[in-house]
C-alpha cells in the first residue's frame, strides 16, 4: 500500500467536547499503520475525568433543546452531515486506510454506505411514520364508564453512548448507524473513538461539529472522546446522566458493558451487536449441479478483507458424501487461491491466531489449508478450512466461538437427524443459511424451524455477508449475538433502540405534541380509533360507536 501525505492541521488528536476541541489530559497513544507496521504521526490525547464529566453534562443540557426540534431542522442536521463528511475529501480516505490497512475501494464503500445511512434516517424524519402515533378519542356515551381521551407517541430517551467499531471505521463509528439512529430520534450522542482509528473518527467528528454549528444544533449534541484503553468507556457507561449504549464489537466488549450497565443504581439498556460464527447448512442435491459456483462464493465469502466481517460464514454443516466431500476440495482450492489480506491491527490478528489454534489444536479437527509464506512478517492472517464430524461439533461447545478472520469450519454429519442435532445445539446467531433444491428446502422444512429460533437473518441460497440498510433488516438476534433479540443494529428501524412510548391522557389540543393535535398538521399516518389514517380529526369523520 502506498503511504500518504498528510495535512497536519486537518487532525490535532484532541477530544471533541461539544463544539471546542480539548486536550487536557497527559496520556497519549497512536494509531498503527497495519500494512507498513508503523505507527501514523498524529499524536492523540485521552479524555480525562473532567472533558468526559463536561461532555456529559453538555449532552444533558444540549437534550432539552433538541428534543423539542422538529423532525425537518433534525433531517436537515442528518443531511448536512453527510454533505460535510464528502466535503473532507481524500483526507478521509487516506486517513482510513493507513488506520486499517483496508484498501481505497472499500473505504470509499463504506462512505458511501455510510451518506446512505445518514440521507436513510433524514427520509425517515421527514416521513414521521416512526413516531407511531395512536389515538383514542373519547366517548362519553359508553354504557360501562366514560372513555377517556387517550393518545400515545414515541419520544427520546435521553443521552446515548456509542462504541466506535473496528472493523468499520465509518458505517459503524463516528456517524455511522447507530449514531444517526439516535440523532433522528432526538439523543445527543457521546462517541468513545475507537482507538485503532481515531484520526477517522476526529474527522468525522469534524464534520458533525461544523453540520450541528450551521444548522443550529445545541452545543453538546455531539462529543467525540478519545480512549487507548477501556478504561473512558467504563466511566462513560457508569455515568447517570448517560441514558443507553451502542456497541458493535467482541463478546466480552459487550458483555462488559451490558454488566456495567445493568448494576448502576438505575440500570439502563445496551444494545449490543457482537458477533456470530453464522452457520450455513449445504443439503445434498443442490451440490449434484453447484458444487463448484457455490465453492468460490463461499471462498469470497470467508476470505474478502480478511474476513473480518461479523457476517462472515464460519460454520459450515453438510451431510458425509462423495459431494460435500467435493465441495470441501473445492473450497480449500479457491481458499488457496486468494491472496492473503491485511488485518485491520496487530492485535486482531493476535487474536484471530489464538482463537484459530484454539480450534485447530483440537481433537479430530483435520486442517486444510496450506501454510503460506506471503504472510511472513506481515499484518497477514493465514486463511484456514478446519473440518470436523459432527458428533465432535456437539460434543465440544469450544468450536462454536467466533474466529473473526479468513477462517471457516465446516461440521460433517452422518444423516440429517446428526445435522438437526447440531443445529439444534448452537448458540444465537445474526444469521443462517440453507443451500438447497426447492423440493428439498420442503423435505426439511424442520432445519428452517430451528434455525428461525436462532437467528435474526435466515438466508436461502445466498451469503451472508452484506448487512441491506433497510427496514426489513434485522441485524441482531438471539445471545450472544446481541443483548437484545427485540431489535435491529442496521436499518431505520435501529431507532428504536433510542425512543420510548408515552401516553397523554385527557390532553387539550392546544397542549399536546404536534404529532397528536387533531389537525394532524404534519399529514403523518396515526392510528385513530385503531384505523391507520394521516388525515386530520374533525367532527364526524371518525365516529365513535359505543363499546364495552
Amino acid at each position: 500500500m502506498a503511504s500518504y501525505k498528510f495535512h497536519n492541521s486537518s487532525i490535532s488528536g484532541q477530544n471533541y467536547v461539544g463544539f471546542k476541541l480539548s486536550a487536557k489530559g497527559t496520556k497519549t497513544y497512536k494509531t498503527y499503520n497495519p500494512e507498513l507496521q508503523k505507527q501514523n504521526d498524529y499524536i492523540f490525547y485521552e479524555a480525562t475525568n473532567e472533558e468526559i464529566n463536561e461532555a456529559v453534562k453538555l449532552a444533558n443540557d444540549a437534550f432539552t433543546i433538541f428534543k423539542t426540534f422538529s423532525s425537518t431542522k433534525k433531517s436537515r442536521f442528518l443531511n448536512k452531515i453527510a454533505e460535510e463528511i464528502l466535503n473532507i475529501g481524500n483526507l478521509l480516505i487516506e486517513t482510513y486506510c493507513s488506520e486499517t490497512g483496508l484498501s481505497k475501494e472499500r473505504a470509499i464503500k463504506e462512505r458511501t454506505r455510510t451518506i446512505f445511512q445518514l440521507h436513510s434516517f433524514s427520509k425517515l424524519l421527514n416521513e414521521g411514520n416512526w413516531i407511531e402515533a395512536s389515538i383514542h378519542r373519547s366517548n362519553t356515551q359508553r354504557i360501562s364508564l366514560p372513555k377517556i381521551d387517550l393518545r400515545r407517541m414515541n419520544i427520546p430517551i435521553g443521552p446515548v453512548l456509542i462504541f466506535g467499531a473496528s472493523n468499520f471505521p465509518l458505517a459503524y463509528s463516528t456517524a455511522g448507524g447507530d449514531t444517526a439512529s439516535a440523532l433522528a430520534a432526538g439523543c445527543p450522542v457521546i462517541i468513545k473513538s475507537h482507538p485503532m482509528h481515531s484520526g477517522t473518527g476526529e474527522l468525522i467528528s469534524s464534520a458533525v461539529i461544523k453540520a450541528a454549528k450551521e444548522t443550529g444544533m445545541p452545543n453538546g449534541v455531539f462529543s467525540n472522546l478519545n480512549s487507548s484503553g477501556i478504561e473512558v468507556g467504563q466511566i462513560l457507561a457508569k455515568h447517570s446522566l448517560i441514558k443507553a449504549i451502542g456497541f458493535t464489537g467482541s463478546i466480552e466488549g459487550g458483555r462488559s458493558l451490558f454488566d456495567i450497565a445493568s448494576k448502576r443504581k438505575v440500570p439502563i439498556p445496551v444494545f449490543a451487536e457482537m458477533g456470530s460464527v453464522n452457520p450455513v447448512i449445504v443439503l445434498p442435491s443442490i451440490l449434484a449441479s453447484k458444487t463448484e459456483e457455490i465453492s468460490k462464493i463461499y471462498a469470497s465469502s470467508i476470505t474478502t478483507d480478511a474476513g473480518q466481517f461479523c457476517t462472515k460464514p464460519g460454520l459450515i454443516f453438510g451431510i458425509d458424501s462423495k459431494h460435500f466431500d467435493l465441495f470441501i476440495e473445492k473450497l480449500v482450492q479457491e481458499v488457496q487461491k486468494t491472496s492473503p489480506k491485511c488485518m485491520i491491527n496487530p492485535r486482531i490478528r493476535n487474536a484471530y491466531n489464538i482463537k484459530r489454534k484454539e480450534i485447530i489444536c483440537g481433537e479430530n479437527v483435520l486442517i486444510k489449508t496450506t501454510y503460506n509464506s506471503e504472510i511472513e512478517n506481515k499484518n497477514y492472517a493465514q486463511q484456514t478450512i478446519a473440518i470436523v464430524n459432527g458428533d465432535d461439533f456437539i460434543k465440544n461447545n469450544l468450536l462454536q466461538q467466533e474466529v473473526f478472520g479468513p477462517f471457516s469450519l465446516i461440521v460433517k454429519c452422518k444423516n440429517i437427524e446428526e445435522l438437526k442435532n447440531a443445529i439444534s445445539n448452537l448458540n444465537g446467531q445474526l444469521t443462517g443459511t440453507i443451500l438447497g433444491s426447492e423440493k428439498e428446502l420442503s423435505e426439511h422444512y424442520h432445519l428452517l424451524s430451528i434455525l428461525t429460533d436462532k437467528v435474526g437473518r435466515i438466508i436461502i441460497n445466498d451469503i451472508p455477508t452484506g448487512v441491506e440498510v433497510c427496514s426489513s433488516m434485522v441485524h441482531g438476534g438471539p445471545y450472544p449475538s446481541s443483548t437484545n433479540p427485540k431489535f435491529s443494529a442496521v436499518g431505520t428501524t435501529s431507532i428504536k433502540r433510542w425512543i420510548r412510548p408515552i401516553s397523554f391522557q385527557n390532553w387539550p389540543d392546544d397542549l399536546l405534541p404536534i404529532e397528536l393535535k387533531d389537525e394532524n398538521p404534519l399529514g403523518i399516518f396515526r392510528l385513530v380509533n385503531d384505523k391507520l389514517t394521516n388525515l386530520p380529526i374533525k367532527k364526524n369523520n371518525f365516529n365513535n360507536k359505543q363499546d364495552f
